[in-house]
């Protein structure tokens, strides 16, 4: 019996570390340390399991990392969605939006756990805009290609799939998402916003410099805007699937940077 104790007495040890050590790190993101926590919101048409070769990079960073399934049936849904997995939180996050994500991100970055925002080839429109206006004055995307339905949710046309979205992963990734998609209330796009997060939390974007979704102009001309801190990349609009490791070091960046002490 007496040989148990030191047994029993070393788990309850180890057992009581666990949280300590959890807390310890809290304090330290909430003190000025690195911010540990990330929570990525995922764009039109592919859901969370795209941030998959993200969050395996980040995991293994140390980051404890979320990811919010977007409802895609109105801009509140997903602001709320959003604001649901940012309540969980136990510190500061990192609040990443890719594409439609950027939207949500920016009315949602409003929630006191978010420090700091990044933008993954995301759009980024100001209070009293809609999404729509803010591809107004830029190139026509004729390779991406949206077929709404009479209930007015929005597929991206199957034939033109991998040009206009995926291009640069392989045929049979680019067929999974083809068939996976996840489609979206079209009129979110004319959806006035009532916050930009952006004008009060430090930003960062990923500009995906092969995004068929987009035009370039116009995704530079919104990461300037925001004043992010741009990293360019040789991508696809899938640029969280393709260049998983460039989206992981500007998340990284932006958690190291915002968790630095204000001067």
């Amino acid at each position: 019996m007496l040989k148990l104790i030191p047994a029993v007495l070393a788990a309850a040890l180890a057992a009581s570390l666990i949280p300590a050590a959890h807390a310890d790190d809290v304090a330290s993101s909430r003190a000025g340390g690195p911010i540990r926590n990330v929570v990525l919101v995922h764009g039109a048409f592919a859901d969370g399991a795209g941030w998959r070769p993200v969050y395996d990079d980040l995991t293994a960073r140390g980051y404890r990392v979320s990811i919010v399934q977007n409802p895609l049936t109105s801009l509140a849904d997903d602001v709320q969605a959003t604001r649901r997995v940012l309540d969980r939180q136990d510190g500061p996050a990192i609040l990443v939006g890719h594409s439609w994500g950027g939207t949500v991100i920016t009315e949602a970055g409003v929630h006191d756990k978010v420090a700091g925002l990044v933008y993954v080839s995301a759009l980024a429109p100001d209070a009293g805009e809609t999404t729509a206006q803010q591809y107004e004055g830029f190139a026509p995307t004729p390779e991406f290609v949206i077929e709404t339905g009479s209930d007015g949710y929005g597929f991206i046309s199957p034939a033109k799939f991998k040009a206009g979205f995926a291009h640069d992963t392989t045929d049979a990734d680019a067929a999974f998402l083809r068939d996976s998609q996840v489609p979206i209330n079209m009129s979110v796009f004319g959806t006035r916003l009532t916050q930009a997060a952006w004008r009060t939390k430090p930003n960062w974007a990923v500009i995906a410099t092969e995004d068929k979704a987009f035009d370039q102009a116009m995704l530079i001309h919104m990461a300037e805007r925001i004043q992010a801190r741009i990293t360019k990349v040789s991508a696809s609009h899938a640029v969280f699937m393709t260049q998983p490791k460039v989206v992981a070091d500007t998340i990284e960046q932006a958690a190291r940077q915002a968790g630095r002490p204000a001067k």
